[in-house]
């Protein structure tokens, strides 16, 4: 008897894998706090060349005014004067400037307005070092890589406890030590560390409820945990607006994580798991637990026969590229996954660059995420998966193309377009990330559907990688387009990924293709699929996917 066969017994979706469930989310709204708070952490303040010790970016006095007006340059910032972040005369206050050079200084004064304190202004990762931010954002992304593949890899040969409990550990350990760090390069290791031990732990938690759920709620489960990772975003705004110190920003977002701990006593190991190893003992003594907090009785001899789901015959990926139809769409498909990666976490941190309150955009930008999710639930099984991705991409693309008519042809008092119109951007960029998941899932046949997914979701990780350059981009150019470039690059990249889009079937009320000749048919096929009485398409297709593929639904934003 397979495994799924005996979660029917059990219940799909019974008391005890709902309460694992809501444990599993805890990791899920506590990366949110973290993996996110360098928006706040790395804001780059005003700032300007220091003049001396008891120097401060507010003026003192009229005396202070003159000193800094005679030392510094101005330069212009769109349709206003100020004063210059990066530069200073090389001989002040000689009375003129017009045969007095500039020279690049090496000690700034920071506008304490908004923060108290930020990672750029304590290591002065501003001005020649302002990419360093950009590094700093990339080690966070490239650590969730190495940990997606390491830690699953070993979760798959120790099996998911133990790694679960080991990486919890270390998520506090290095959390905590992160605001600690000495210099910019000890917070980069400590935040790659931190983020390959946030998305091991997460995702052995996630697999092992994954494992204990039966096929007809995966769908449920991996969609709901979306809305804890925004409530975990809302949660950061509320303690960043609070709390304007980075490093205590960072031990309060980390503190919650040392409570890890007691999820030794909780979290069970996955009984499929343990049979696939030969444990069948522990694993029915698990089975039983299950059925006695469900509240059922399993039918006698169930336990002795229950085996896990046979592995199906390996074929490669790469069948994929045979035909030009199917490498077209496959590359179709990879690009969607990295331009949603890429727009998603670019508008995110771009968040630092938009003109207004930071903290303000920030909610807002939460509050558009989490309409984004509801839309998708309400409407992907009604207008057809290739609908709704073309339209998130082109809606988002269009909405951030169109940030550089406010800016160069406007001036500050049109800043509030920008920011509305990235707010439209994460919008279609988040809708778009939750969306192609399911599709990927529905357009590669049974036999690559695994693989696929990874790939794709691979994909997505080197999106992450790349995005904090693009946001980035108007700190690094300066001049009009410093808030519309990164924009404008996310826009472009949207309208082509939204465009291509149109060329993929589409897969709602379709039968999933099984076979590489299957998918090779889907442009001319037209097969509608026989649904049990009351179960929609999107259940009846998606419970047919193995397990494994859902494993990444929830797992793109850690």
């Amino acid at each position: 008897m397979k495994f799924d066969d005996v979660l029917v017994h059990l219940g799909e979706f019974g008391w005890y894998q709902k309460r694992l469930y809501f444990l599993v989310c805890i990791p899920s709204m506590l990366s949110a706090l973290q993996s996110l708070s360098v928006i706040f952490q790395l804001d780059i303040p005003s700032h300007r060349c220091s003049l001396g010790p008891n120097d401060t970016y507010q003026v003192q006095d009229a005396h202070h005014s003159y000193l800094f007006n005679m030392s510094i340059p101005w330069e212009a910032d769109r349709d206003k004067q100020v004063l210059s972040s990066c530069q200073i005369y090389q001989h002040p206050q000689n009375g003129s400037h017009s045969n007095n050079s500039t020279t690049p200084c090496s000690s700034w004064v920071f506008d304490r307005s908004t923060y108290e304190s930020t990672l750029t202004e304590e290591f002065n990762i501003v001005c020649e070092d302002r990419a360093l931010r950009s590094h700093t954002n990339m080690a966070g992304f490239a650590g969730q890589l190495v940990g997606a593949f390491l830690m699953g890899l070993l979760s798959d040969i120790f099996g998911r406890r133990p790694l679960f409990l080991f990486n919890l550990i270390m998520e506090a350990v290095l959390g905590i030590g992160t605001a600690f760090a000495p210099n910019v390069y000890a917070f980069m290791v400590f935040r790659a560390l931190g983020n390959m031990c946030r998305i091991a732990s997460f995702t052995c938690a996630f697999v092992l409820a994954m494992e204990l759920t039966g096929p007809s709620k995966r769908v449920f489960v991996g969609i709901v945990i979306e809305i804890y990772w925004c409530m975990g975003l809302f949660t950061l705004g509320l303690i960043a607006y609070f709390v304007r110190h980075w490093q205590t920003l960072q031990l309060i977002a980390a503190a919650p994580t040392t409570l890890y701990f007691l999820f030794y006593w909780i979290v069970p190991e996955s009984p499929r798991w343990l049979i696939s190893r030969g444990r069948i003992p522990e694993a029915q003594a698990i089975i039983q637990k299950v059925a006695s907090v469900n509240g059922v009785k399993l039918p006698e001899g169930v336990l002795e026969k229950v085996t896990v789901d046979d592995q199906e015959k390996s074929v490669r990926v790469t069948q994929m590229f045979t035909t030009p139809y199917l490498l077209f769409i496959t590359l179709i498909i990879f690009y969607n996954w990295f331009v949603a990666s890429v727009v998603y976490y670019g508008l995110g941190l771009n968040v630092q660059n938009l003109s207004g309150d930071i903290y303000v955009n920030f909610t807002i930008a939460n509050i558009v995420e989490l309409a984004s999710y509801i839309m998708c639930v309400t409407l992907l099984n009604r207008l057809g998966r290739k609908f709704l991705q073309c339209g998130c991409m082109l809606l988002g693309g269009i909405a951030c193309v169109t940030t550089m008519f406010p800016v160069i042809y406007g001036n500050s008092s049109l800043d509030w377009v920008t920011v509305a119109l990235s707010m439209v951007g994460k919008f279609g960029a988040s809708g778009a990330f939750a969306i192609v998941f399911v599709y990927t899932a529905e357009l590669f046949p049974t036999v690559v559907r695994n693989s696929g997914v990874g790939v794709s979701s691979f994909f997505a990780r080197i999106g992450g990688m790349v995005s904090p350059y693009i946001a980035d981009l108007g700190v690094l150019v300066g001049g009009d387009l410093k808030v519309a470039l990164p924009l404008i690059v996310f826009g472009g990249l949207s309208i082509v990924a939204g465009l291509l889009t149109l060329f993929l079937p589409e897969t709602l009320k379709r039968r999933l293709p099984e076979t590489i000749e299957d998918a090779k048919n889907m442009r001319n096929s037209s097969r509608k699929a026989n649904y049990p009485m009351g179960q929609t398409s999107q259940q009846s297709d998606i419970s047919s996917v193995k397990l494994e593929n859902f494993k990444s639904t929830a797992l793109n934003k850690f």
